[in-house]
């Protein structure tokens, strides 16, 4: 029986109003490629202003979708906030995620045309489980701590992430890699709620781990 695989289909959102296209195109396909190399997956960027990557495990998923807008909110230009849509997806699938027809493709772009008509920024759909409240509740808070990031924010948050190891990076070890003071990363991490997003992420990662136990019944 295949895993759960993850996809995420996103745009960026008023492209048409951003300078300096080439360069946003630029971060948007390092940032898939990043992506797509730590996770064993695959990104592309295609129409323009729409990407799509594709991950073998579910577990990252909304990791990379937070990475994926803090790129895009760090380097906006100075009058125009640069962000995206991202509509993830989770479900059935073959390691590699090449079968751009299947189910979870499918799944992932119709929620994104749906986004489009309404305020959020941020979908998580999973095919294999009923609809469930307090997961739609979490996406809606992580969504809405991005709306509110400064360029600043995006970057320390950005960089906490990307960070391996089983320890947590230490907030004098970004400020050494961000050429900043200890205490100008404490407020910028405070500035973001690094603290409870960083708790979210880490219970979603767990709560669509396809090996983890789930009391939830599947779809008919």
């Amino acid at each position: 029986m295949p895993g759960r695989i993850a996809v995420l289909t996103g745009d960026v959102i008023d492209s048409r109003k951003v300078g300096d296209r080439p360069r946003l195109y630029r971060r948007l396909e390092a940032t898939l490629a990043g992506l797509a190399s730590r996770h064993g997956g695959r990104g592309e960027r295609f129409r323009g202003d729409g990407f799509q990557l594709a991950l073998p495990q579910a577990t990252a998923a909304m990791e990379a979708a937070v990475l994926l807008r803090a790129a895009l909110i760090e380097h906006s230009e100075p009058h125009q906030r640069w962000d995206a849509r991202i509509a993830v997806a989770v479900g059935p699938g073959e390691p590699g995620g090449r079968e751009a027809d299947g189910e979870t493709f499918i799944a992932s772009g119709r929620r994104l045309d749906a986004l489009a008509g309404g305020a959020g920024h941020l979908a998580l759909t999973l095919l294999d489980e009923p609809e469930d409240p307090g997961l739609d509740l979490l996406v809606r808070f992580i969504d809405d701590l991005l709306d509110g990031w400064s360029p600043y924010a995006a970057e320390v948050v950005g960089l906490s992430l990307q960070e391996d190891g089983a320890q947590p990076v230490s907030q004098q070890a970004l400020a050494e890699r961000l050429g900043i003071t200890q205490p100008s990363v404490h407020k910028r991490l405070r500035a973001a709620r690094w603290t409870l997003l960083a708790d979210t992420l880490a219970y979603l990662g767990g709560r669509l781990d396809d090996r983890a136990p789930s009391t939830s019944r599947p779809r008919p």
